[in-house]
């Protein structure tokens, strides 16, 4: 038996319930040992997920942009740049960034309200824009933030390195535009 494995053998078990961080992140319950970007895990799933999402995202925003002119929406362009920018691009981003700038597994709970809320609210700030019900956006305004705020704690212990800065600089740039748009559906409606 090589020394890696007799390590791995000398290891108590232990129950990844008890070794959460107030991030939301487990140990890897396999070794104990955290596993940051090894491709398994509940936060590889959901950042699969996020980056699948904002890829079909991307794509519908480019149709809504192609039929805006014939179709004469009044809001489409706008539908069609948040389509990409914000559900498509930063879900890609959001994505790529958790299955591999995490430092352990998310818990499944954490990773399915994070989901939620990014999918929940995207789709309120749409219908509430849409429609002319700025409430509706706020609502989902509330559920962006809640989702970007999951996303920023979950990189607390990775490795400080320019691909996380500059991820954490995304997601506060999202963060701040949140209010800002808020403002701007009140405005306009």
């Amino acid at each position: 038996m090589n020394t890696a494995r007799a390590a791995a053998a000398a290891r108590p078990e232990r129950n990844p319930v008890d070794q959460t961080s107030p991030a939301g992140l487990v140990d890897d319950q396999s070794t104990g040992d955290p596993s940051p970007g090894t491709g398994t895990g509940t936060g590889t799933r959901l950042g699969r997920a996020l980056f699948a999402s904002g890829a079909v995202c991307v794509v519908l925003g480019g149709l809504v942009a192609a039929v805006t002119g014939p179709l004469g929406l009044a809001k489409g362009s706008w539908a069609a740049a948040y389509l990409v920018l914000v559900c498509g691009t930063a879900s890609c981003a959001i994505g790529a960034a958790q299955t591999r700038l995490t430092v352990r597994p998310i818990r499944p709970a954490l990773a399915r309200s994070q989901a939620a809320a990014w999918a929940l609210g995207n789709a309120a700030v749409i219908a509430g824009t849409l429609t002319g019900l700025p409430l509706v956006v706020d609502a989902g305004a509330a559920l962006l933030v809640a989702a970007l705020g999951a996303a920023l704690g979950l990189t607390r212990g990775a490795a400080r390195a320019l691909p996380l800065w500059a991820y954490r600089a995304a997601l506060i740039v999202l963060l701040v535009s949140v209010p800002i748009g808020m403002v701007l559906a009140h405005v306009r409606n």
